[in-house]
């Protein structure tokens, strides 16, 4: 039997004209009837149908067309049926044509049926997130890009079945064999759609958290929850893309809880010099007394002082007796408390505290632990300035000063009232040294 026929360029014309015609109605499927629905999509009041325009469902779906062309056009263009290149009787060279063409369609047909499939699950994200407000918590691409994944990988197997004329099933079943292969090509896939079912079932992290990974030195907002990756906007509007299992496998901080709750907290030192800590005489006591702050503590803490020390005034003439009295230190930490307990800026029902904490080279620390009611940055930042620029004014009205470390000024100074101002060499006054 003859490779080819003797009217051999009769069929190449044929196959020249049935590539050309598929190629057109490719052509007017993607942009005249493609243009067409997105023309009435646009006119439409709901929004699913220009999701799905945008993802490109049609423009996927429809490279099926010509695919289909081809499959169902190529037997009558080599004239070749079915039955004929089963049983063998055409020339070897015209059903070899056929069946290639056949299997690369279907092939076609197949890929393009799971690329549409892809951009429609891409196009129900988008509807979810637009329609739907739970998405910020409950987002599903990474489900969705599992299921993407799953139907690629069911299309290859499907096209190289095709290709190979054998059974899908003759592929899967040797799947087995080379599960370990499998396992170490897909191995972030696998973790990664571990992670993400995770992560949304503990409601770890969701669109919108503030989450900070000092690890991956990334500090923002969430901004994308992926099958693979999580995309992170970061203060300094950098972008961080963080592999999805490593939420589960490193610790990472979420300060979801903060914004919640409608506080955020100040926990933040005044360090107080030690030199200038003392007992407070009666006239600093009658000042301070007068101070709004202060009234209802002072009044109290002196009838008791007062009670107790006329207790021990009736002891021993000959022993000093150790009476009790206020010191600025104390007066100041209570002055704090009562401080941030009338600021209508700091949260009342949660912790309030103003502290001392253990004494250091640095001095004191005066710790003030409160929450702002208001949980904005801006607006956190100003009630912190606001809170100490008031606090380290009033120290000198106890009589404190705040501890601050020695800058050179200071120590020119030291040099200044000890030996005079510094004479340049060379001069008179240094050669006679007045």
């Amino acid at each position: 039997m003859p490779f080819l026929p003797d009217n051999w360029l009769s069929l190449v014309a044929g196959l020249v004209i049935l590539v050309a015609g598929a190629w057109i109605v490719d052509w007017v499927t993607t942009r005249v009837v493609h243009g067409a629905i997105r023309r009435v999509a646009a006119r439409t009041r709901s929004s699913w149908d220009d999701r799905v325009i945008e993802r490109k469902v049609f423009a996927r779906l429809s490279h099926i067309v010509p695919a289909a062309i081809v499959f169902y056009g190529i037997g009558p263009v080599l004239g070749v049926t079915p039955a004929e290149a089963a049983a063998g009787t055409e020339p070897a060279g015209l059903i070899l044509a056929w069946t290639l063409a056949r299997r690369l369609s279907a092939a076609v047909i197949v890929m393009a049926t799971a690329a549409a499939f892809s951009a429609f699950l891409d196009a129900v994200n988008d509807i979810y997130v637009e329609a739907f407000e739970q998405s910020r918590s409950r987002p599903i691409k990474g489900y969705l890009q599992g299921a993407s994944l799953l139907a690629y990988l069911g299309a290859g197997v499907v096209a190289i079945a095709i290709l190979a004329n054998q059974s899908p099933l003759v592929f899967l079943s040797g799947i087995g064999a080379l599960t370990a292969v499998l396992m170490l090509i897909f191995r972030d896939t696998i973790l990664s759609l571990v992670a993400s079912i995770q992560i949304m079932s503990n409601d770890m992290i969701r669109i919108g958290d503030w989450v900070s990974m000092p690890q991956a030195n990334t500090d923002g907002d969430v901004i994308e929850i992926a099958l693979h990756t999580v995309k992170i906007q970061n203060w300094d509007k950098t972008i961080s893309t963080i592999p999805t299992h490593k939420f589960i496998s490193e610790s990472f901080k979420n300060w979801r809880g903060m914004t919640e709750s409608g506080g955020r907290r100040i926990k933040r030192s005044l360090r107080i010099d030690m030199n200038s800590v003392r007992f407070l005489s009666d006239g600093e006591v009658d000042r301070l007394s007068r101070y709004e702050t202060l009234r209802e503590y002072m009044t109290e803490a002196r009838r008791k002082i007062e009670s107790y020390n006329a207790a021990k005034a009736e002891g021993d003439p000959g022993i000093i007796p150790e009476i009790r009295r206020l010191t600025n230190l104390g007066t100041f930490r209570l002055y704090v408390f009562n401080y941030l307990k009338g600021n209508p800026r700091i949260s009342q029902e949660m912790t309030v505290l103003a502290r001392q904490l253990a004494p250091g080279p640095q001095g004191v620390p005066i710790e003030v632990y409160c929450f702002s009611s208001d949980t904005a940055w801006a607006n956190y930042e100003g009630l912190q300035a606001d809170l100490f620029d008031h606090l380290i004014a009033i120290l000198p009205e106890f009589g404190l000063r705040a501890f601050q470390e020695p800058s050179g000024s200071d120590f020119a100074e030291a040099l200044r009232a000890g030996g005079g101002e510094r004479r340049e060499p060379g001069t008179e006054e240094g050669r006679t040294g007045s």
